[in-house]
């Protein structure tokens, strides 16, 4: 196994792990992929296990409240050096997420990793201080970063 991979890479604070339980109640085992395609931004999404057809290189990232978790290779090639952690947030996520219906959406807030996989747990000075990375910008050393990924709406399509 990659030694990258040995540490944990994806957790889910408690507001999500009970929106999760709550959907496992309804729909059964489920699991998640990191979207990264157009239509949903890079939403985390939600599906009834099975229903989303995982491929050959979408890496499985570990388990949150019981359900896997994947990303696709090329997604995970630029966000290999974060710890995601899924949370949830009021607000219409996609269609496609078992959790649209309910009114809110889930999101990736991410941290950096060191090379060693270790990771700063966030505090409220770091939360409060958080700031999105910019694509291709000098984002300085920052040692939290929370990036919140909503998914697009068709107005954002246009």
């Amino acid at each position: 196994m990659d030694p990258a991979m040995d540490q944990e890479r994806v957790s889910i604070t408690p507001a999500a792990q009970a929106l999760v339980e709550e959907l496992i109640r309804r729909h059964g085992p489920l699991m998640f992929h990191q979207s990264g395609g157009c239509c949903d931004g890079s939403a985390p999404m939600c599906y009834p296990r099975g229903e989303f057809r995982v491929g050959a290189r979408d890496v499985h990232l570990g388990d949150i409240a019981g359900c896997p978790f994947y990303m696709g290779a090329d997604q995970f090639a630029r966000w290999a050096h974060t710890h995601l952690t899924v949370d949830v947030v009021p607000g219409r996520g996609s269609g496609f997420s078992l959790e649209a219906p309910e009114g809110v959406r889930f999101i990736i807030r991410s941290r950096l990793m060191a090379a060693d996989g270790s990771i700063s747990e966030p505090t409220a000075d770091s939360m409060a201080d958080a700031c999105p990375v910019e694509p291709g910008g000098d984002n300085g050393p920052a040692a939290s970063v929370e990036v919140e990924t909503p998914a697009a709406t068709p107005s954002d399509r246009r």
